[in-house]
This record gives structure tokens, C-alpha cells and sequence, in this order.
């Protein structure tokens, strides 16, 4: 088989007519907003009763929620890969951060399919493709799919590069990331991130502008400013979602974000920006539950991959909420299709949202998530994986309408479930809606083989299966 960045260049096909002529207004600023490790409940707009996001409630009211949106993958670097790709992870190969041999290997029941730690540099970017339209890129934070930005068609980078945490008490300066100079000692890095975007805004406003603005936050260490530890710890917890440094950094991340939409207005400039905010992935259950969704970060259970998403467009984009299935892998397209770019990617695997902004009607399409690994378990007690020793094990999920379906490669297992009966997982329908069953699983065979996606099957000779259960059986 040709090695699959040669096949993904051949895909990436380029129109090459002569470069369009936009007005400022054709061609609006664009801030991605992607946060780092953030439950899809960890805001009180989408139902947090204990972290405190007003400006981010607000922004909410501005702009169209996706309530049914997910992250294309369930940690963080597949999720950037495929958003900064258009691709779904078959087609890039990157599953994980580092191995994909997670886990006590006598606990491992099959090899793991390879995995790649970046995005290959033969692939089309999402901010590639805007400097054909041309934008001015700029990263502010984790970056996470390759050494340096600059590679992959940023202008200006602050603070992104291969490095997936802040490191050791990394938030407060001096810092332990790459392309960042130290100021003011204990300087706090969400604060410092967002000045910097202020700073590229401000000096940029009268021309079309990219900012991927990716905070570090709220990935671990879990540090939060003192000020804001202080307003929590006299709070009682709700629904699993208790802690006060935790909610620290949700709330510099959402007053932070204030200090973005404010600088919009001031320069006024806010009509002329489209602001697309999520996640990279669901939050880590143990350090804040999204009941009712099961399990979290890790897990392709409903916790590990629903995410916030709002898109914000005044007057270009109606106030609302939108119940459609979308993905991250949308992000590439409907910006794409907006901008129109002299040389675009033709070949990406989300939807343009576009047609969503003023009247929202029903799309009709399924999304697949394939991860041939393993991810071992974060809290063998409170993770609610399939089993206690991993978040999960290789498996595929489709989601169509209202119905989830989980295959599992170790043991074949089927998992079916009505998300619009059953959100919280635990029903499994697999028995007893077999024509359901049988039409999701062709769906999701037919995907993976145009998908060209790996499905390992090669026993390792290391697993042990007693060692396995009597491990499963002390939890």
C-alpha cells in the first residue's frame, strides 16, 4: 500500500483560477477559540451550576450553539490534527499523543495500529488554505500537531509547538513552553496568551486576520490563579463539578475571552469577525463530571467527545441553538466556504456550516470516530470505561440520527444506544434492535474500508487474559 501522505496529497487537489477580488467584508477576521481538555458542561450556558462564565453566557446569547457537537477524536492531538486537516484519522494517523501501546502490555489483547505524533507537512492546512486567501495567521498557545507552526502556515507564534502541557508548574512564569519569552515573573499564561492575541488584533484590524487562540488551559496541571481559587473555595460543589482550582482556570479562560470580545468592539471590528468557540476534547471526568454524559476525556463514550461549540457572526449569524450532529471537522469547510480561497482543499471530510447561519435545517449525515489503540485508564474508579483498566480500548463508533453505535476489535463487542432516550449510555440496545444494529454497522464497515482505516488484528504475545481479568476483577 503507497504510504498514506502520498495518497492525502493526491486527494488535496487545487483549483487554480485567477485569485478572486474581495472587499474587507467578503472576507471576515476569523478567531478560533479551541480549549484545551474543557467539558461540554464546564460552562454555565451549557448547564454548569458551579463555574462562573459570564462572558462566555453572553457570547453564548450572541451567537448559534451546537448542543450536539462533537470533537472529531477523544484527546487532544487526533482532535487537532483532524480539525487543522479536514481529515478524519484514518486519513492523517494521528490517534494519540506519543505510544500507542498504552497501558500494562499484558493487559493489551492486540497490536496496536502505528501512530503519528504531527500532521505531515504535505498536508493542506486550515491556515494554509487562508493564507491563499490572504490572511494573516497567527497561533497564540498549544499547537500540538508539529514542531513549529510556521511549517504549517502560521505568520506569528506565540507559545505553540510540539509540546501538548504547560509542564510542571508551568502556567506561572517563567514558563516550560517553546516560542515564548519570559516577562513579569509569576505571570499567569492564559493572561499572557490573551495579550498577545489583543496585541496581533489591534495591529491587524484593518486586514483580514486568522488567531488560533488555544489556551493551555484547563489541561493539566490543574493551576489557577490565587484570586480566583480564593472565590471558589467558599462555593459548595454541584453534580461532581467541586473544585475550586479547576474552576479557577475555567473562569481566566472565560474572562480572558471577555478581554478578546471587548477588544472587538473597541476597534469595532465585531460585525467583521467570525469567533468560533470550543473544545478539543471532553474534560477529564474525575476532575469534573458531565453527568449525564458518560466517562470523559480519553473515552468515546458521549463524555470524551461532546464538546462546547458556539459560532458567532453578528448579523450574519442568527442567535439560537442548533441540535444538528456537527463535528470539529467542520471547522476547515465552512471556513473554506466562506472565504473562498484561491486554492482550496477539495477533499475534507466535515460539512460547510454556512447554510446554517440564518435558517437552521436538518443535516443529514453521520459521523465516525476510529481509534485502533489504547489509551490507558486516568481513575481506575471513577474513568467509567468499558473496563477499569484502560478509557478505551481499539474500537470505531458511528453516530446517525439519534442512534450510537460502539465496535470493539479485542472482542467484537456491539454497544447500541439512543442518545435522544438514553444520553448517559447505559442501555445497551444491541441485542434488541438488531435491523438498527446490522444497517449502523454496515454504514461504519463501508467508511472504514473507503477509509483505508486500520483495524488491527494481530494478537500480542504478551497479553495475558487471566492476568487481565484478575486485574478488571479488583475494581
Amino acid at each position: 500500500m503507497k504510504n498514506i501522505f502520498f495518497i492525502i496529497s493526491f486527494l488535496l487537489i487545487f483549483s487554480c483560477n485567477n485569485p478572486s477580488h474581495f472587499s474587507k467584508s467578503d472576507r471576515p477576521n476569523v478567531i478560533l477559540i479551541n480549549v484545551d481538555d474543557l467539558g461540554w458542561k464546564d460552562l454555565g450556558f451549557m448547564g454548569s451550576q458551579y463555574y462562573e462564565t459570564p462572558f462566555l453566557d453572553e457570547f453564548a446569547k450572541q451567537g448559534m450553539v451546537f448542543t450536539n457537537a462533537y470533537a472529531s477524536a477523544a484527546n487532544c492531538a487526533p482532535s487537532r490534527a483532524s480539525l487543522f486537516s479536514g481529515l478524519n484519522t484514518p486519513r492523517h494517523g494521528v490517534y494519540t499523543v506519543g505510544s500507542a501501546e498504552r497501558g500494562d502490555k499484558r493487559t493489551r489483547k492486540l497490536i496496536p495500529a502505528k501512530n503519528k505524533k504531527y500532521l505531515h507537512d504535505s498536508i493542506y492546512t486550515l491556515p494554509e488554505m487562508l493564507k491563499s486567501a490572504r490572511y494573516t495567521n497567527a497561533n497564540f498557545g498549544k499547537w500540538h500537531i508539529g514542531k513549529d507552526p510556521k511549517t504549517q502556515g502560521i505568520d506569528h507564534n506565540i507559545g505553540g509547538s510540539n509540546k501538548g502541557n504547560p509542564g510542571k508548574k508551568g502556567y506561572f512564569s517563567p514558563y516550560n513552553i517553546d516560542f515564548i519569552k519570559n516577562k513579569k515573573p509569576g505571570e499567569y499564561l492564559t493572561d499572557r496568551l490573551t495579550n498577545e492575541a489583543v496585541d496581533f488584533i489591534v495591529k491587524n484590524a484593518d486586514s483580514p486576520f486568522f488567531a488560533n487562540l488555544s489556551f493551555y488551559s484547563v489541561h493539566t496541571p490543574i493551576q489557577g490563579k490565587k484570586s480566583w481559587i480564593k472565590n471558589y473555595a467558599s462555593k459548595n460543589g454541584v453534580n461532581g463539578q467541586d473544585n475550586p482550582e479547576y474552576g479557577a482556570m475555567v473562569s481566566s479562560v472565560d474572562e480572558n475571552i471577555g478581554k478578546i470580545l471587548k477588544t472587538l468592539d473597541d476597534l469595532k471590528i465585531a460585525e467583521n469577525t467570525l469567533v468560533i468557540f470550543t473544545s478539543d476534547n471532553g474534560g477529564i471526568r474525575s476532575i469534573s463530571n458531565q453527568s449525564p454524559l458518560k466517562a470523559g476525556k480519553g473515552s468515546y463514550y458521549e463524555g470524551g467527545i461532546r464538546v462546547p461549540f458556539v459560532l458567532r457572526w453578528p448579523k450574519k449569524i442568527s442567535a439560537g441553538v442548533n441540535s444538528n450532529n456537527v463535528s470539529n471537522l467542520d471547522i476547515y469547510p465552512t471556513i473554506q466556504d466562506i472565504v473562498d480561497p484561491k486554492k482550496k482543499a477539495l477533499f475534507l471530510e466535515g460539512v460547510s456550516l454556512k447554510n446554517q447561519f440564518k435558517i437552521p435545517s436538518k443535516i443529514n449525515r453521520d459521523l465516525f470516530f476510529h481509534f485502533p489503540i489504547y489509551l490507558e485508564a486516568y481513575n481506575k474508579l471513577e474513568d467509567q470505561g468499558r473496563d477499569p483498566l484502560f478509557r478505551t480500548r481499539p474500537g470505531s463508533v458511528i453516530i446517525s440520527g439519534k442512534w450510537k453505535l460502539h465496535h470493539y476489535f479485542e472482542d467484537q463487542g456491539l454497544e447500541l444506544y439512543d442518545l435522544n432516550q438514553d444520553i448517559g449510555e447505559s442501555n445497551n440496545l444491541a441485542e434488541s434492535k438488531p435491523d438498527v444494529l446490522n444497517k449502523l454497522l454496515k454504514k461504519l464497515n463501508n467508511w472504514r474500508e473507503n477509509s483505508n482505516a486500520i483495524i488491527p488484528n494481530e494478537i500480542n504475545k504478551e497479553y495475558d487474559s487471566f492476568f487481565d481479568k484478575q486485574l478488571m476483577s479488583q475494581y
